[in-house]
């Protein structure tokens, strides 16, 4: 009993913590604070000088600070959106002047009627009127660019989540197109290879299910360790090589440091797609892919080429951009994955067509 008892007393300090926590960041909570906090400055400076006691510093200085609550929330609440969000800049400085015009001389008579029997202050006030009108216009001046300022940084912060939520809704699609184009291609082979009852069905079955379970489990993450990435890369090139027909030479070479680095998961596999799909078909005696992955500390260096046959890629989808729709999908992924960190470049010859991805990793 007396472990239940601490756990739901350690549960109820956390919720009241938490409901705390949520009060004191609420818009009156965190002005009052700023308020407080600016008193307590201004009657510190005040109390330094020895001019005052601290009774007539905090009473002064609470005055003054009551004056500039009024005149901050009247700028913010009707001036402020009513003239200068809507461009009437000249009205508007004419109304904020107007302001302080008409409640200076209302703060200085208040002061000057209760501290009658502190002569100091009276002095002050007759010698320094022009700085008190200054500061009331300072203070409602400042309060303008504070509310530009958080206007402009509340702004930037829902403009940065509509993009990042738009981003990130672009990349699963992307990604769904990719899972279920390569799944179906294999499964078809799978398929024939199995009617055939040929000894290669086996090994399909294996090296599907370890890419199946990587693109299932891991590729829901922003970034995936780049070895992991190369893995699958290898199982999908084991993968072509069982099923494609003899005379077909298919290559990996993998050259650096592969460590640490992080990569956007399936971002390479949809050029080898498109090698095999377009580049590798009946109309090719001797077809080829070849591809290179030279991995830096920080960037990697993917140069794929292959053979291509007689259809084109252009003739097979129309007006669709050469490659087809893999190729589109990875340039909108590295657009938004890396924008300004990689230099995509594709070639074609009339016998092959070649792609070289040069990739700054984040």
């Amino acid at each position: 009993m007396s472990i239940l008892a601490s756990e739901n007393k350690t549960e109820e300090i956390g919720g009241f913590l938490d409901r705390l926590g949520k009060t004191l960041t609420q818009r009156p909570f965190y002005h009052a604070g700023g308020w407080l906090a600016f008193l307590a400055l201004l009657v510190a400076m005040q109390w330094r000088t020895g001019e005052f006691t601290f009774g007539v510093s905090l009473a002064n200085e609470l005055i003054n600070v009551v004056f500039y609550i009024i005149v901050v929330y009247i700028n913010l609440l009707y001036i402020f959106p009513t003239y200068l969000k809507k461009g009437k800049f000249g009205t508007y400085i004419f109304l904020l002047i107007g302001v302080a015009l008409v409640f200076t001389p209302l703060k200085l008579a208040l002061k000057y009627i209760l501290f009658s029997k502190a002569g100091g202050v009276q002095q002050d006030i007759l010698e320094n009127l022009s700085a008190y009108f200054f500061s009331t216009f300072l203070v409602a001046g400042l309060s303008t660019v504070g509310k530009i300022m958080v206007d402009w940084i509340t702004q930037n912060r829902i403009k940065d989540k509509a993009e990042t939520e738009t981003m990130q809704s672009e990349l699963r699609f992307l990604k769904s197109q990719i899972n279920p184009h390569f799944l179906f291609n294999t499964l078809n082979s799978l398929y024939a290879l199995t009617l055939k009852k040929d000894d290669k069905a086996p090994d399909i079955v294996i090296k599907l299910s370890e890419m199946m379970r990587y693109m299932l489990y891991e590729c829901n993450e922003p970034k995936v360790p780049l070895r992991k990435e190369i893995n699958y890369l290898q199982n999908y090139l084991d993968l072509e090589r069982l099923r494609q027909r003899k005379g077909i030479d298919i290559q990996l070479e993998v050259s650096g440091n592969v460590s640490d680095q992080m990569v956007a998961p399936l971002l390479l596999i949809p050029f080898l797609e498109n090698s095999f799909k377009h580049g590798v078909n009946a109309n090719i005696k001797d077809g080829f892919v070849k591809a290179t992955l030279r991995v830096e500390p920080r960037s990697i260096h993917f140069i794929l080429e292959n053979s291509k046959g007689s259809i084109m890629p252009t003739q097979v989808h129309g007006n669709r951009p050469s490659g087809g729709i893999g190729l589109v999908n990875v340039r909108r992924r590295l657009q938004l994955l890396y924008p300004d960190k990689y230099e995509l470049d594709v070639k074609e010859t009339p016998g092959t067509y070649a792609v070289h991805l040069d990739l700054q990793l984040l």
